[in-house]
């Protein structure tokens, strides 16, 4: 059995502000720690439930962020940017029997801490058909093409809500209880380690492949904070302007729809200006 880890950061434990993590500043520094801590627990967890594989995909910023030298040594970890699938890199081979979400977090629009859907600003909000999405949604889709399912989700406990829509049998665990976009009531990092092994142990039951979901065409609607984002959105083909701040694009598969998702961001983050957005 192999387990799939997709691993952000801003749903950790601990972290509630945008220095927490930005690499390379002090806090980032603290903040990791505890990443690798939750990422940890939910490995052990999964071995303890009887997983013969597991694959950590660093999916925050640069991917670069977890501290290998602290995960257990069966592990093995997928580190660095640029992957075809991004956030859930290694879930197309066909070996994979179930993923986690850890550290995952609420989409950009939403209340949750650190809440947004993969800009840290200039997003705010995102569509798929009609409903407001999460990262958690988009990759949900994604890996259900390939038979996957969801079987753990870690985060605030806005996170986990906004996953009973997306993988209502997943286990879910809240490391902090959301009070503002920038402040959360914390555990601490034992006793989220605790509960994120645990959990992790008792979804190792759920990892069972299932049959690859056809759940397409998928429109995507993204609404940016400012008009000339949308105009440079649409730069990538097949978008288009659906409202003064707004584009959308259709795909057949979420696989496709996810690729088109990273070209439009890539775009839209290289158009904003350092002081105006």
């Amino acid at each position: 059995m192999k387990i799939l880890i997709s691993a952000d950061m801003e749903g950790a434990t601990g972290v509630t502000w945008p220095a927490d993590v930005l690499p390379g500043t002090p806090q980032w520094e603290r903040c990791r720690s505890m990443f690798t801590s939750d990422v940890n627990a939910a490995v052990l967890g999964f071995y303890d439930g009887g997983a013969d594989q597991v694959l950590v995909n660093e999916a925050h910023w640069t991917m670069r962020n977890l501290l290998l030298e602290q995960l257990d040594s069966r592990v093995e970890m997928l580190t660095g940017r640029h992957k075809s699938l991004s956030m859930v890199e290694g879930v197309q081979h066909g070996d994979v029997d179930g993923i986690a979400f850890v550290g995952y977090h609420t989409g950009a629009g939403s209340e949750g801490v650190l809440a947004h859907t993969y800009l840290a600003n200039s997003i705010t909000g995102v569509w798929v058909n009609g409903a407001r999405a999460s990262e958690g949604l988009l990759n949900a889709h994604v890996v259900a093409e390939f038979g996957v399912p969801v079987i753990l989700v870690t985060g605030d406990d806005l996170t986990c809500v906004d996953a009973a829509g997306y993988a209502p049998d997943a286990v879910t665990v809240a490391v902090k209880d959301h009070v503002s976009r920038y402040a959360a009531v914390c555990r601490t990092p034992a006793r989220t380690a605790a509960d994120i092994r645990a959990a992790a142990k008792e979804a190792t039951a759920l990892a069972v492949r299932r049959d690859p979901a056809h759940r397409g065409p998928f429109t995507v609607e993204l609404e940016f904070d400012a008009e000339h984002l949308a105009l440079a959105a649409t730069v990538v083909p097949g978008t288009e302007r659906c409202g003064e701040r707004r584009v959308s694009y259709t795909s057949d598969t979420m696989y496709e729809g996810i690729r088109t998702f990273k070209a439009v961001t890539t775009v839209v983050s290289a158009a904003v200006e350092e002081q105006y957005g």
